[in-house]
């Protein structure tokens, strides 16, 4: 087969080869899917560059942990009536802090166990598809990780980006209201168009300042967090009492340093949400909503850019440049 891979940590231009891989082969309790599209998320770019000291974890790795294709073969265990299906793949790689597997779905084929090959709703193309399981699962277990979200309202940081993109519509459809933020008119207009009923300029306005005068100075009951070191004070300044921060990533400030008694006065309660270490039950309700939000065209998943195998250092660099929508490798 065809594939991506690296033998060692560095700028995208530098390591990433384009060659020929062995064939994999259904092991027990797998399935062989030829993969279409492989989704890039920020994890896979800093694997990839090495981030805050990541070593090599194989000697050689095929990158990215989504994807979506078609499933041609199965393993001993699985019952061949899925041979054929359209899916989405999730944790292909493994998460940070463990070996996981070598071989990404940035290849012709993978193997990979049944269970992480989702039947992909007719509704979703394959670009789409291979965005669901880092970006939309874990918009889904920001947003609902403390329980239903009906009538609360919810401040999306970072709103436009790939999970805040998703958890507007997912909040929204919950029955909740929301306000993101964004960093310029393009991403404010993003984030209105999924859903948000309010979008505020971080660079040009007070964010704290404008949630409280958008809530009548209630504040807010949950906070949707794409950056806890940049915005933690800012949080909390917003948080209703006993309200939840449900944060997904601190890449500006990978140690913050936060101010206990601000929190701890308000009684808040701060998730951290790891896309690739979400529990069993909460992972199979998040793919049970993502496809009834599918079925009701309720769910749309931005696509900035496609890029053939070919230019995968090129897809690389985009999603380090950042982008408003996900960037794809299609295969």
């Amino acid at each position: 087969m065809r594939a991506a891979f690296y033998t060692r940590t560095g700028p995208a231009a530098d390591v990433l080869e384009i060659g020929e891989r062995p064939d994999p082969v259904a092991g027990p309790g797998e399935v062989l899917v030829r993969v279409r599209a492989s989704g890039i998320n920020p994890a896979d770019v800093k694997r990839r560059a090495g981030w805050r000291g990541m070593a090599m974890e194989h000697p050689l790795v095929i990158p990215h942990t989504d994807g979506a294709g078609e499933i041609v073969d199965v393993g001993q265990g699985v019952d061949r009536v899925r041979i054929g299906e359209r899916v989405w793949l999730w944790n292909a790689q493994g998460g940070y802090g463990e070996a996981g597997r070598p071989f990404g779905s940035a290849a012709e084929l993978i193997a990979l166990p049944a269970a992480q090959a989702v039947h992909l709703p007719d509704e979703f193309d394959f670009a789409a598809g291979a965005c669901l399981g880092v970006p939309a699962m874990t918009a889904h277990r920001a947003v609902h990780a403390d329980g239903p979200v009906a009538g609360l309202t919810i401040l999306v940081n970072g709103a436009a980006g790939a999970v805040g993109h998703i958890a507007v519509q997912i909040a929204v459809a919950g029955g909740a209201n929301v306000i993101g933020t964004a960093g310029s008119p393009a991403a404010a207009a993003h984030a209105r168009a999924a859903g948000a009923a309010e979008v505020i300029d971080r660079r040009r306005e007070d964010v704290a300042a404008r949630v409280m005068e958008l809530t009548g100075g209630t504040g807010v009951d949950r906070v949707v967090e794409v950056d806890f070191g940049a915005n933690h004070h800012t949080d909390i300044a917003v948080l209703k009492a006993n309200g939840t921060i449900a944060s997904y990533s601190s890449t500006s400030a990978p140690e913050p340093m936060l101010p206990y008694y601000a929190f701890a006065n308000k009684g808040a309660n701060l998730r951290f949400i790891q896309g690739f270490a979400i529990p069993t039950a909460a992972r199979r309700a998040g793919e049970r909503r993502l496809a009834e939000l599918a079925a009701a065209g309720r769910l749309t998943v931005a696509i900035a850019e496609t890029y053939p195998l070919t230019e995968i250092a090129a897809a690389h660099a985009h999603v380090e440049k950042g982008a408003i929508g996900n960037v794809v490798v299609t295969i």
